[in-house]
């Protein structure tokens, strides 16, 4: 059930299924764009942390991305947290689970669960349904329980359906457009929903940059020492016929 409440915010402005089949955009983030993820984290902890925790995720974790713990107090904590808490929130299980009919699930690792890519098209395709208690649904999420967080950024979007003909088959294509614009250009829309895919990503997995980065190095020194140790098996060698 918890899937019912796997939302974050925002959407976009072309994404197109046929049938039941969603094409994925490519999300294209960058695990070693430290201030993208910064503003990621920003965007989540303004938006997305009033309803999902990330148990998992402290908040002095972000000064391995170049914040210092002053610039974290200022900019990312707002009531009684402390710099070395987990991203937790106040609200209890039983009062979510009574107000949304579903407990919001934990964001720790959904970058991993989910991919990348989906939670980018997932951000960037609400559309608005007076059917649906919250006035909201989702082509990444069809029916999903929660409402569109962001639609004041990026905007209000609708459903429209196309009726296509080709060599006797008929079918049916869903396009959403932007019926009413937000506070962001579509520009600077995907920026934001990018970003906050590149902290959810960073947030799965702290030290993935850092692995690849020592993997590189070791490599490296594992091609260096093969020009020694080759030449030392030729000397071992030389006098075995």
């Amino acid at each position: 059930m918890k899937r019912l409440f796997f939302a974050l915010l925002l959407a976009p402005l072309s994404v197109f299924a046929s049938g039941d089949e969603l094409h994925l955009d490519h999300a294209n983030i960058d695990p070693h764009d430290a201030i993208s993820i910064q503003r990621g984290a920003r965007t989540f902890v303004n938006y997305c942390l009033t309803c999902h925790s990330a148990s998992s995720m402290r908040y002095n974790r972000l000064t391995d991305l170049g914040l210092t713990e002053q610039q974290i107090k200022e900019n990312l904590l707002f009531a009684s947290e402390k710099v070395g808490d987990p991203m937790t929130i106040s609200a209890s299980r039983k009062d979510q689970k009574q107000w949304f009919g579903a407990e919001p699930p934990d964001l720790s690792v959904v970058a991993r669960s989910r991919g990348t890519d989906w939670l980018y098209t997932y951000l960037r395709t609400f559309y608005r349904d007076e059917k649906r208690p919250s006035g909201w649904n989702n082509l990444a999420f069809p029916n999903v329980g929660m409402p569109h967080v962001l639609w004041q950024l990026q905007g209000i979007q609708v459903l429209k359906t196309e009726s296509e003909e080709h060599e006797g088959h008929k079918s049916e294509h869903k396009k959403l457009v932007l019926g009413h614009p937000g506070s962001l250009s579509a520009i600077e829309y995907d920026k934001l929903t990018r970003d906050l895919v590149n902290y959810l990503s960073y947030m799965a997995e702290p030290e993935k940059a850092r692995r690849s980065q020592i993997g590189v190095v070791v490599l490296f020194f594992l091609l260096l020492l093969l020009v020694p140790v080759w030449l030392l098996k030729k000397e071992y060698w030389k006098n075995v016929h």
